[in-house]
């Protein structure tokens, strides 16, 4: 079993063994083994979701080695990923990929963390006409540049809370009103993931005709939305929705208590994050969290098995986790989008697995991945999670809960 320190460790080294690497600047293949290469944060401000990545990078490798590998042109082939440490600098990023390119002949890579170092690498990545297949930049304006490299496994911002529009509808539906009666407050950050939120959230508000009844930013230190509550029990909307990463889930759960507010749904980013439920208890119960993957989820593939089987297997396999980060699962499909995409290819020719990447189209623990021609993943929603009585469960899509959701939401 790896440890986190050990899993440190190993990335360090790789990071030193990779320097010493010299291939030909044409290579795609060592021998028998497939080369991926990936600048990454193993130190800096994002390093512990740098790690969670190359962990989830790392155990897919090894179990697509251990099954038999990747067959191309009648062959077995190993993976293996060189890695170098980005220091979380989007600069030094786009340098490390160009070393990468240029001077290790690595022709398929895998993303970075975060969506800022994955837009300093993408026009590298696109200068050089090299495939990334990415798992950690959610950024929708990744997809909106033309790239036609770029590869993402993970569902896009928009999307966070554009689920709960869907819920909103389909709760309507059942108790005999029109989703167009639904009446949403909105209380968005001034930074653009939290816009890309919005966005999701005004065009499925849009597409519903529903009334969105209070739009507003969060005030710029996040510590305070009191405004937007006071009208919001003025108005008395059906759902509330925030997203102002953790600083801001904090203030909003800690108001909405102390205001009492009885908004039948509410809605938020970053609940886990800003460990709500830790700090205000069962006052948190009820709201309505999104997600990128849980181990409850029904989804399914060939190499592990549903989403709780990769949970348990990722958690035999490095020591310290007890919960396994969505960072490290959506790594993992994202090697799995490689060996897939070799395969139809059955070649090593980067324009035809450029191709063939492009045609994805397969079911694993992650979630369903299909590439729109912008290149994100359109076969997989977000999905919401629910805390009820301090855990949180799946319910939302209502394909994929493990549990039926509470509605109305009980106030505090």
């Amino acid at each position: 079993m790896f440890s986190l320190e050990k899993s440190v460790g190993f990335a360090l080294g790789a990071v030193v063994l990779s320097a010493a690497i010299a291939l030909p600047a044409s290579a795609k293949v060592e021998g028998d083994t497939i080369v991926l290469g990936s600048a990454i944060s193993l130190t800096g401000k994002y390093s512990t979701n740098g790690i969670h990545a190359q962990n989830g990078y790392e155990l897919a490798v090894k179990r697509i080695n251990e099954m038999g590998g990747v067959k191309v042109g009648g062959k077995a082939y190993k993976l293996k990923v060189v890695y170098y440490d980005d220091e979380s600098t989007p600069a030094r990023g786009a340098q490390l990929a160009e070393r990468l390119i240029k001077q290790d002949g690595v022709q398929f890579m895998l993303g970075p963390y975060s969506s800022g170092l994955t837009k300093a690498i993408a026009p590298v990545t696109e200068k050089y006409k090299v495939p990334m297949v990415e798992a950690e930049g959610a950024s929708r304006s990744l997809f909106t540049q033309g790239y036609k490299y770029l590869f993402a496994v993970l569902s896009t911002s928009e999307q966070y809370l554009a689920s709960s529009i869907d819920l909103a509808a389909e709760i309507a539906k059942k108790n005999g009103k029109d989703p167009s009666d639904v009446k949403i407050a909105m209380a968005f950050e001034n930074d653009p993931f939290s816009l890309d939120v919005r966005a999701g959230v005004v065009e499925d508000a849009k597409k519903y005709g529903m009334k969105i009844v209070i739009d507003d930013k969060l005030p710029r230190d996040l510590s305070d939305m009191s405004a937007t509550l006071t009208k919001t029990r003025a108005l008395k909307p059906d759902l509330l929705v925030v997203s102002g990463h953790s600083k801001g889930a904090a203030t909003a759960a800690r108001q909405i208590a102390e205001m009492k507010i009885d908004t039948p749904m509410i809605a938020m980013t970053h609940c886990e994050a800003a460990k709500i439920v830790d700090q205000f208890g069962a006052s948190t119960n009820d709201y309505l969290c999104p997600t990128q993957w849980a181990e409850t989820l029904s989804y399914k593939g060939d190499y592990f098995g549903t989403a709780a089987e990769y949970d348990a297997l990722f958690k035999q396999t490095f020591d310290g986790y007890k919960n396994v980060p969505y960072q490290a699962a959506q790594a993992s499909a994202a090697v799995l989008v490689w060996k897939d995409a070799f395969e139809r290819a059955n070649t090593f020719d980067v324009p035809k697995v450029r191709d063939a990447l492009a045609a994805t189209d397969m079911k694993t623990f992650y979630g369903g991945i299909r590439f729109s021609e912008a290149g994100n993943n359109i076969a997989k929603p977000m999905v919401l999670r629910q805390i009820q009585d301090g855990i949180y469960n799946v319910v939302a899509p209502s394909k994929w809960a493990s549990h039926e959701v509470n509605h109305p939401r009980k106030a505090p």
